[in-house]
């Protein structure tokens, strides 16, 4: 694996961070418009994942990543519940539905396997060393 300085470094954040950008797009179609509190919480939810990511990582200790990790990944999970949401309002078409769940499971398959990796991993962060 290669050395990782910081959290802009990791690709699962890179992910989160254009998935998110995403969803602010489709949030600022005019059928979100008078949905708030959908729109607020799409945006919220999108942007938990790579905050998540970010403040595990900068907590300097696997056991604090990985639990943070496990927040970005339920994350994952409430912003597909909206996007039905979406979908079933119409506020969204079937084809922009079905590419950003797919880029969110794909994101939380992501996390996952990295939670694997660092449960697996010898290192328990900078802060131990």
């Amino acid at each position: 694996m290669a050395t990782v300085n910081s959290f802009e470094d990791l690709e699962i954040w890179k992910m989160a961070r254009s998935f998110c950008k995403e969803i602010f797009r489709i949030t600022n179609y005019d059928l979100f418009s008078k949905d708030f509190r959908l729109k607020e919480q799409m945006r919220a939810s999108s942007g938990s994942i790579m905050d998540n990511i970010a403040e595990g990582f900068e907590r300097n200790g696997n056991k604090e990543f990985i639990h943070f990790l496990y927040i970005a990944k339920g994350s994952c999970g409430e912003i597909r519940s909206q996007l039905y949401r979406a979908l079933d309002y119409s506020y969204i078409n079937a084809n922009e539905f079905e590419i950003l769940i797919g880029k969110a499971k794909d994101i939380s398959k992501s996390v996952n396997n990295f939670i694997t990796y660092l449960k697996n991993s010898q290192m328990s962060g900078i802060k131990y060393k």
